[in-house]
């Protein structure tokens, strides 16, 4: 008897600091059956203990964004709408629980919502209103002819250099903007074998007879995509292996067929990247060195964009890299989204 009561007594105090925790709990069986919840859940998922004792939870909120989030089975989302309150944005998890069930955690992130949609119009807005000076004064200094002012000629080269960067960053700025605002991109199908070809006469331009690149024959397979994204994506991982390769190297593009669909790669024989820095690639300005970066003209800003690209073609980017031997980035997508090449 007394050890029910220590545990009657533990009991109420795990559902007691439950109550008091301001996202929602959920307790689901193994067939997605609520078993309890917190006062949160009915707060941000109209869920009430004990009346909705054995409700199931997906069948619940089948028509909205929340039950196809479970539908898919997938353990995190972010920026769902909530279901229980209107401008609310959740943060949702499921976890294993006490054997076969789950737990779902839900979170409001509001705030942390709005203040993303602030960056972004902020950094839309200011590259929008860059964008335009630049386009002039790049263009004046076009104009400048370093012959008839010999001694300003080193300073007008790095002039033109750097307001080249500069509308480089601004263009790079806006196209991470537009990617970060869409959720679905115009899609056709692209012919994978003429796209492969571009790209290696856009890596032998930018390498200017210092690499060798190489084209692997590639799978006869089209992808259903955003041909101007997915071109923007590739090419961005093909002038990165150009720019990160010293003279001499060889950079190879690849299409193949794999078990789950088809992978697109570039792997180049360059300085390679120390395990440490491999997660933090895809940030925003991040730098492995930054003197490298500055000098091979790079913004800081391509692998941010080929994640964004990824993301809206549910595709995904895998890096591996080993210092002084070269990396290799290859771009994974689904066979829902190939075509036997030729079929159109």
């Amino acid at each position: 008897m007394r050890r029910a009561r220590t545990l009657r007594a533990g009991l109420h105090h795990l559902r007691t600091a439950a109550e008091a925790f301001p996202d929602a709990l959920v307790l689901l069986d193994a067939v997605g059956r609520l078993r309890w919840c917190n006062r949160a859940a009915h707060r941000l998922l109209g869920l009430t203990w004990p009346s909705d004792r054995g409700l199931g939870v997906a069948a619940r909120f089948a028509d909205g964004a929340l039950g196809a989030w479970l539908r898919t089975g997938a353990c995190d989302a972010d920026d769902v709408p909530s279901p229980a309150a209107e401008g609310v944005r959740l943060q949702l998890t499921t976890m294993p629980f006490g054997g076969r069930g789950q737990l779902l955690l839900a979170r409001d992130v509001s705030h942390v919502s709005r203040l993303e949609q602030v960056r972004r119009d902020f950094v839309a807005n200011v590259s929008h209103e860059l964008r335009t000076p630049l386009t002039v004064i790049h263009g004046y200094l076009e104009l400048l002819d370093p012959e008839e002012v010999p001694a300003l000629a080193p300073v007008l080269a790095e002039m033109r250099m750097q307001s080249q960067r500069m509308r480089e960053i601004v263009e790079d700025l806006l196209t991470l903007s537009r990617l970060e605002m869409e959720r679905h991109l115009p899609e056709d199908w692209v012919e994978m074998a003429t796209m492969l070809r571009v790209l290696r006469r856009e890596a032998l331009a930018l390498s200017q007879g210092r690499h060798r690149v190489v084209l692997e024959p590639p799978a006869r397979l089209d992808l259903l995509g955003a041909p101007r994204d997915l071109h923007s994506a590739f090419s961005n991982l093909v002038s990165n292996a150009v720019r990160y390769t010293p003279e001499g190297g060889t950079i190879t593009i690849a299409w193949r067929r794999t078990a789950q669909g088809a992978e697109y790669s570039v792997t180049d024989t360059g300085y390679g990247i120390p395990a440490e820095h491999l997660s933090r690639l895809t940030e925003r300005f991040y730098r492995v060195s930054s003197s490298r970066t500055r000098a091979s003209g790079g913004t800081g800003l391509g692998l941010s964009i080929v994640k964004h690209v990824l993301n809206l073609h549910e595709a995904r980017l895998s890096i591996a890299s080993e210092p002084g031997k070269g990396s290799r980035f290859s771009c994974s997508f689904d066979a829902a989204r190939l075509r036997r090449a030729g079929r159109g």
